[in-house]
């Protein structure tokens, strides 16, 4: 770390990576669950049949997110009051905590106390990572930094899943909780240095970077006077009589599931359909997870050349969004049969690397829609209602999934993508900076 006192060029991007980082751990803890599931069950329903535990791990993830989602509509009002700096710090420590505590779960009721722990926890590093962002970021550099931040979701599975099937060899499933929790408390340590102040602010940001992220926020100069001003921040309730922001909240309600589909059910459905042990998903459950950082990065890029070259937010997050849900629909209907393993993962890749390609610009309308003190709260309800929407799909699923046939589950992802893209399409008419009303 550079002396108190000088600047640090590029101080954005070191905000970012370290939010990103975060979000690597947020997949390491949240990830130890499914992968340890059969380890777990072994020793806690030994008496329990394979459906009866579905069911268990089903209940306990519905759960997750409802917690998840009650979270998130905490978290977006907790960091539009109290900032990212202390926001960030309250979730990943309490999320540390919570994991850590997985270790002397005893059953169903323990298990679930610790999950919903976490998932409140943990849900603030969405609101948090979009209002960063708001707050960091000019718009044409938006949705890259997003998709950077994204791919640390991608790489925390990549990561979580031979580094857990690794550790499984060598732990007991309760000492690797234990070991992972303590990663989210080492973290705190460079984000409470670096991350003193937003960058109007900040000591340590150089004059010309601080110039070039705030007269880039074009949602944040309403009058076109060339100043920086706060932009268009109206109450809740006036927020939600826009019918952009019902676009966000379907739009996050209708893809989130999507995702969360994948999350808790690779490595169950590998065990279920291919009869594979925590090493062997350990060994495979990766690789959906290299599509996901891809497709976070493409999608980021892409956004950002296309306003490079002069195409409007408007038409960029559209054709972004849209090209992203069209990749996924082939390969959920394919997923009905995919033959092997190996296959099967690949077209897992295929749609979690088309899933990231349209969240990133989902998750940057917020801050492209408000100014930045409503940023949170958008972001926090539109996250509220993907999570809910999430919940729903999961707690079909093992009843979708009756006998190995995960194909009902699959049909019902694509569904979801072509409603995404008909919300942002008819409820978001041009994506720009509101305006209040006269």
């Amino acid at each position: 770390m550079k002396e108190i006192g000088k600047k640090i060029k590029s101080l954005r991007w070191w905000v970012i990576g370290l939010i990103a980082l975060a979000t690597v751990i947020n997949y390491i803890d949240r990830q130890a669950l499914p992968v340890l599931w059969p380890d777990i069950a072994e020793d806690l329903y030994p008496e329990k049949s394979t459906f009866e535990r579905k069911e268990i791990y089903g209940l306990i993830s519905v759960i997750f997110i409802f917690s998840y989602a009650f979270g998130q509509a905490i978290f977006g009002k907790i960091f539009d009051k109290l900032g990212t700096r202390i926001g960030f710090a309250l979730s990943i420590g309490f999320w540390s905590i919570a994991t850590a505590l997985h270790a002397f779960a005893k059953g169903v009721v323990s298990l679930s106390i610790f999950r919903t722990l976490l998932g409140v926890s943990e849900a603030g590093n969405w609101p948090g990572a979009a209002k960063a962002n708001a707050e960091w970021f000019p718009t044409k550099e938006r949705a890259f930094a997003q998709g950077l931040f994204n791919s640390g979701a991608a790489i925390g599975g990549i990561v979580a899943f031979p580094t857990i099937g690794l550790l499984s060899v060598y732990f007991h499933w309760t000492w690797i909780f234990i070991l992972i929790g303590a990663l989210g408390v080492l973290w705190l340590i460079p984000w409470w240095i670096l991350v003193k102040s937003p960058p109007k602010n900040h000591p340590w940001i150089t004059d010309e970077e601080r110039e070039y992220i705030l007269t880039g926020q074009k949602n944040q100069d309403l009058d076109n006077d060339g100043e920086f001003d706060e932009g268009y921040n109206p109450d809740t309730g006036k927020m939600l009589k826009h019918k952009e922001s019902w676009g966000v909240i379907i739009a996050s309600a209708a893809l989130d599931p999507i995702w969360w589909l994948f999350i808790f059910w690779i490595p169950i459905y590998l065990n279920e359909v291919y009869g594979m042990d925590v090493k062997s998903i350990g060994f495979y459950a990766w690789v959906p997870y290299v599509g996901a950082m891809l497709g976070a990065w493409f999608g980021g890029l892409l956004a950002q050349n296309r306003i490079k070259v002069g195409w409007s937010v408007n038409k960029t997050r559209k054709f972004v969004i849209t090209l992203g849900c069209v990749i996924m629909l082939p390969m959920l209907f394919a997923m009905a049969d995919p033959g092997g393993p190996t296959t099967a993962v690949l077209f897992m890749a295929v749609i979690l690397f088309g899933f990231q390609t349209a969240i990133g610009n989902v998750q940057t309308l917020p801050s492209d829609l408000f100014g930045s003190k409503s940023v949170g709260t958008l972001s926090g309800f539109a996250g509220t209602a993907a999570k809910l929407g999430a919940a729903g799909l999961t707690s079909l699923v093992p009843w979708l999934t009756m006998g190995g046939n995960y194909a009902p589950a699959f049909i019902i992802g694509a569904t979801l993508a072509v409603v995404t893209v008909l919300s942002v399409w008819v409820l978001i008419p041009n994506i720009a900076p509101l305006k209040k009303s006269k």
